[in-house]
Parts: structure tokens; sequence; C-alpha cells
């Protein structure tokens, strides 16, 4: 919301006549607000739903995200019945979602990466929904959940931190993928980076998290790319806001959040780009998802 404020949202009387609105997934888990981000986000499909596009990324699956906060939101907030019901309608929705979207045939956008297996674009198209994480596909998996290497100077394929079978790829990995599809620009998302975006592979790959102080932690910034004519990324950032004068549990519209806290101190968020966590976990553990 606060991206639409600064920049505006889409509508009829603004810009969603000539700009399409392209999210990158992670709708759901890791706060409060779960319920009425993928709702304002499915609103505005059905309102628009030739220039409003949404991709999936690695927490629209039940498998995650009855582990990471989506689930129990719905249940705190609706109750069990209604709860459950809605949390099984949204993920036979999720298993909907593109895994990709394609500009103008030059720029790639997913919410993990390539991975190691994913080299041609038709891999991607040729995938067949509804997609459910149990499908086991390795460019499914790479897609969703792979990351670039820490910086440029880290090439080849490495073990992502992630958990087992999921791997980092180099900026040699980017430039291959780039080539073999004529492409200049991957676009993914995925990780918590502190300007909000992240260039990397000599700029043919940008990170973009668009969510201010992640977990109420990070203190990043939130970005968004537009993209002007000739596809030039323009980014645009909104920062954190200041600390709450007035405690927030004073507030009309506070969500007691007893169990995003517990969850958080269960399952810690998984670390800022380029910062690592300080507290080692186990790698084999889902907790950094």
């Amino acid at each position: 919301m606060r991206l639409f404020d600064e920049y505006g949202a889409p509508s009829t009387a603004g810009d969603i006549a000539y700009i399409d609105y392209l999210f990158l997934g992670d709708y759901v888990d890791r706060g409060q607000h779960s319920l009425e981000t993928i709702t304002l986000l499915l609103a505005l499909k059905v309102e628009y739903p030739q220039n409003v596009h949404l991709i999936r990324g690695n927490h629209e699956a039940a498998d995650i995200n009855a582990l990471f906060g989506f689930r129990i939101e719905c249940i705190e907030r609706m109750g069990e019945r209604d709860g459950i019901w809605t949390w099984h309608r949204m993920n036979r929705l999720f298993n909907w979602l593109p895994l990709a979207a394609l500009i103008e045939k030059k720029i790639v956008c997913m919410h993990g990466g390539i991975g190691r297996s994913i080299n041609h674009v038709e891999q991607i198209e040729n995938l067949q929904r509804p997609i459910t994480m149990e499908a086991g596909s390795v460019v499914l998996m790479d897609l969703l959940w792979s990351d670039p290497t820490e910086n440029d100077s880290v090439e080849g394929l490495r073990p992502n931190a992630r958990g087992p079978g999921l791997v980092t790829f180099g900026p040699d990995r980017v430039m291959e993928f780039c080539n073999n599809n004529d492409l200049q620009l991957i676009v993914r998302a995925h990780e918590c980076v502190m300007d909000g975006f992240e260039r990397f592979a000599q700029g043919h790959l940008i990170t973009l998290f668009s969510a201010t102080n992640y977990c109420g932690t990070a203190n990043n910034a939130g970005a968004i790319l537009v993209l002007g004519r000739d596809l030039v990324v323009v980014p645009k950032l909104i920062h954190p806001l200041p600390p709450a004068i007035t405690s927030p549990e004073a507030s009309p519209d506070h969500i007691e959040d007893t169990w995003m806290q517990e969850l958080n101190a269960n399952r810690p968020p998984t670390p800022t780009r380029g910062r690592p966590q300080a507290v080692a976990n186990d790698k084999g553990s889902l907790a950094w998802i």
C-alpha cells in the first residue's frame, strides 16, 4: 500500500490504460497482513485482468505457507472452520499461477532464479498448470528457490544454505542464459536486499524486494522497477517508517500477532542478501525459507 500511495495504484483515473503491473510472488507468510495483501492483488487482477499480472513465489504453496504463517493467520483471524476453508481455496488458486513472465522477449521475470536446470525460456513455457509442489520438478525448484551467488566473483553452481538440493548460480550462468535466449535482463525476487533492489552479473540480473523493514528487523528499503522506453529500468524506492510514537497495541488497526512473533522465533527470517545470519542454523531444515 505504501508503494501505491507513493507512486500510484492501478486505476482508470491513473495509468492502467498504458502500464501493466507485474508482481513477483510471496504474497503470503512472514507478516500479519497476508489476507489483505492477496485479497487486494486478486481484486486488482479481477478488475484489470489484462493489465495486472501475478506470478508464483515459493510461499504460494500449501506445504510452505502451512508452516510460515498464512495458515495460522487465516485461523487466528477467521476462526478454524472459515480459516481452513479460505487457506485451502487460496492454495488451489496458487497452483494455477504462472511461474514467469516475458517482457518484450527481452526481460524474463521469475521469483527465484535459473538454478542449475533452466537453459531456455521454453522449459518454463512447457510447464503445465495446475502445479503442486509435489511435482518434484528440478525446473520448478530452481524457478522458485534458487538464488544468485554472493557476488559477481563467485561463478558456477554452489550449494544453497536454504536447504539440501537447492543451489546458487553465478554470473556466468546468468550470461549464458541471457545469450541463449537473446535476453537483456533477468528480474527476480526471493531475497531481501537493503536498497530494495540489487544488480548482479554486471547488471544482467536484478533482485527486487518491495517490503520495507523485512519481518520488523532488517530496516531495508523497498523498491519497484519501472520499465521505460527501450526497456530502460528505473528503480523507485520507499524507506522504512520511523518507530511508532504510541504503542502499536493502542492502534484501532492492531492485530494480535503473538503467533507471528513465535513463528519468527522458531523459524528465523532468511538473512538479508549479503548479510549472513549470525546464529548458525540447521541447513537441512526449513528454518531459512
